[in-house]
């Protein structure tokens, strides 16, 4: 019988480990990059991205991703970024101010002769059935930006 309860006890911590190691994995539930014109992104082009419908109710995690080539002249980049929820219609909009090259020419992204780059966005509570819209433009003086080669959204799961 002694058998029987420490087996029992150990099969009941095998199981509460499983859980809380899926419980705090986060999955990805959109994660897409949209290439920029190689001959530069001009500011009045937003780069939209159309997210399907949840399937459940979630808090997500947003990102903005981004990648550039060495033909980038600048060392910030400031992104405006529109969502829009729907059904409701809700509209949030971020400024990013991205820090991508260092006082030393280096760039801050991982990559050798393009660099890429996570930005978080928000924290969002999405609903079943709820879709997105993003806009991203970038808000630099240069009305054609060179060196940007592709924006992305990422939306993760918590």
């Amino acid at each position: 019988m002694a058998m029987s309860n420490r087996h029992h006890l150990l099969l009941s911590f095998l199981l509460l480990t499983v859980l809380l190691l899926t419980g705090c994995k986060q999955s990805t539930v959109y994660y897409h990059f949209e290439n920029t014109p190689e001959n530069g992104w001009e500011k009045t082009d937003p780069v939209i991205f159309d997210v399907n419908k949840m399937t459940a109710d979630a808090i997500c995690q947003e990102e903005l991703a981004l990648r550039i080539s060495n033909k980038y002249p600048f060392m910030r980049l400031t992104l405006i970024v529109e969502q829009t929820i729907f059904p409701s219609g809700k509209t949030i909009i971020d400024t990013l101010d991205c820090n991508l090259i260092d006082e030393r020419g280096n760039a801050q992204g991982n990559g050798v002769s393009q660099y890429q780059y996570i930005f978080p966005l928000k924290l969002l509570q999405l609903h079943s059935g709820d879709s997105l819209q993003f806009s991203v433009h970038h808000d630099m003086k240069r009305e054609i930006l060179p060196g940007i080669t592709s924006v992305g959204i990422k939306i993760k799961e918590k």
